[in-house]
């Protein structure tokens, strides 16, 4: 496997880890859609959290989560409302982004609630 695809999967499994500390019950990961897919989908309280995770190793050239832009967020859109279709959930949906930065040994996380909103 190649070092970026270690890398992402790591950092989808610190991001599931810490969802999980703090509550979040997880339904899925890596959930697929035709071409779409959404890292982590999770409940917290009464909201179904659509969660992308984007890790780097370093963050020279920005926060991971400005990766993240307009058709990302169309792709993600468009999976989580093919998720509810096919759960057959009636529920308030809320986008966040996890940044993990992972240097050596260490990482650092950064979880944006709300991160955007479906226009």
């Amino acid at each position: 496997m190649a070092q970026h695809n270690e890398l992402g999967k790591r950092g989808e499994q610190l991001a599931r880890n810490f969802l999980e500390k703090t509550g979040y019950k997880i339904l899925s990961t890596n959930w697929r859609h035709q071409k779409d897919e959404l890292d982590i989908v999770a409940i917290d309280g009464e909201q179904l959290v659509i969660v992308e995770v984007k890790t780097r190793s370093t963050d020279y050239f920005g926060d991971p989560s400005e990766a993240v832009g307009p058709a990302k967020e169309q792709f993600m859109i468009r999976a989580a409302e093919a998720y509810l279709e096919t759960k057959h959930l009636d529920i308030e949906v809320r986008y966040d982004i996890i940044s993990v930065i992972l240097t050596g040994g260490n990482h650092r996380i950064n979880h944006i609630i709300d991160a955007f909103y479906p226009e």
